[in-house]
């Protein structure tokens, strides 16, 4: 189960960057979505272990002004997302060392909103011009947000 649908993805990508995904390409957004996600979270992992704790808060994750700035901009699109569907996703991957405060797993919806919010700005930076996401851009984007998140 992907972490979110292709009819939510579908809005918020329109939402936040006026841009059109075919469902084909669904799959991909996702997958680079929720590699983001763990990849936050396992850096809270290790700043949680560094502040010798057990547990991983939200204060633990390298959340710059952007990413906060765009986790207010994913809450003004007014679009949620699941947080059953995120721990659902979870469960999925190799467990973290530390579980994660209840105040951070439900802020994770959010974390993931604005990953996705982030994600269509970059293809939107990308090509100005450009409606429809194509597969090069999703890779384009995917190496970009590996550099940058």
């Amino acid at each position: 189960m992907a972490i979110v649908g292709f009819t939510k993805l579908e809005a918020l990508f329109r939402k936040a960057a006026s841009l059109d995904i075919d469902k084909s390409d669904a799959k991909a957004i996702t997958d680079i979505v929720e590699k983001k996600l763990v990849d936050f979270l396992l850096a809270g992992e290790r700043n949680a272990n560094l502040n010798g704790r057990d547990v991983i808060r939200e204060g633990d994750l390298p959340l710059t002004k952007g990413m906060q700035e765009t986790i207010i901009a994913f809450k003004k699109l007014e679009e949620a997302i699941d947080v059953e569907d995120i721990l659902n996703y979870l469960t999925t991957i190799p467990p973290l060392k530390y579980p994660l405060d209840a105040e951070l797993e439900a802020k994770l919806p959010e974390l993931t909103g604005a990953i996705l919010v982030v994600m269509a700005r970059i293809m939107k930076e990308i090509d100005e011009e450009k409606r429809r996401v194509t597969p090069e851009l999703i890779e384009k984007t995917g190496r970009i947000m590996d550099l940058t998140l």
